[in-house]
């Protein structure tokens, strides 16, 4: 009864508590910088190979009509790089942050599937992809990767952007300018 329920920290005792959310912020952070990096240069390196090779690693999976797969390949990158500018800079962070976690599930998913059916490719994360021998496939290690990234997103989606980010700022400055309920003037 006495608990906050939209307080994360709620069960946490005192002491621990303000530990716990004298450090939120900077796992934020840490979250924002991880999640939009790896974004970041994935889009970039996408970029850099001929749009025909992103669409034949998008191919490669064997999940998506034709014609689809195409626009998945040209437009991947550039949905990368939005997300990654938005989590670096922290801007929509929360938002930001659930979009790229469903990417990152869509991606485990695409990768899961390619594994369970036994075909033999580059994931294509980050620029070439495609068939390859099987000896050279990392399966595990995309998902857990992935996986890892999720989380990174699911942080930011339930604690926020953090440290130094624009969302933090914006808030900080909407609750000056807006608070004159007791005195008339800002805060």
């Amino acid at each position: 009864m006495g608990t906050d329920t939209a307080d994360p920290t709620a069960a946490i005792s005192a002491p621990g508590r303000h530990r716990w959310r004298a450090s939120a912020p900077w796992v934020s952070l840490a979250a924002r910088l991880v999640l939009g990096g790896v974004l970041l240069v994935a889009g970039i390196l996408k970029l850099g190979v001929a749009p025909t090779e992103q669409v034949r690693a998008v191919r490669a999976y064997q999940l998506l009509p034709y014609g689809v797969d195409a626009a998945v390949g040209y437009t991947l990158p550039f949905v990368e790089i939005v997300l990654a500018v938005a989590l670096i800079l922290g801007m929509g962070t929360r938002v930001a942050a659930v979009f790229s976690g469903v990417l990152m599930l869509v991606f485990v998913a695409g990768i899961a599937s390619v594994w369970a059916r036994g075909l033999s490719i580059d994931c294509g994360c980050f620029g070439d992809g495609g068939p390859v021998d099987p000896a050279q496939t990392k399966y595990l290690e995309e998902i857990l990767r992935d996986l890892g990234l999720t989380l990174c997103a699911a942080w930011l989606a339930v604690f926020g952007a953090g440290r130094f980010a624009l969302d933090t700022r914006r808030t900080l400055d909407t609750s000056q300018t807006l608070d004159t309920s007791q005195t008339g003037e800002p805060t």
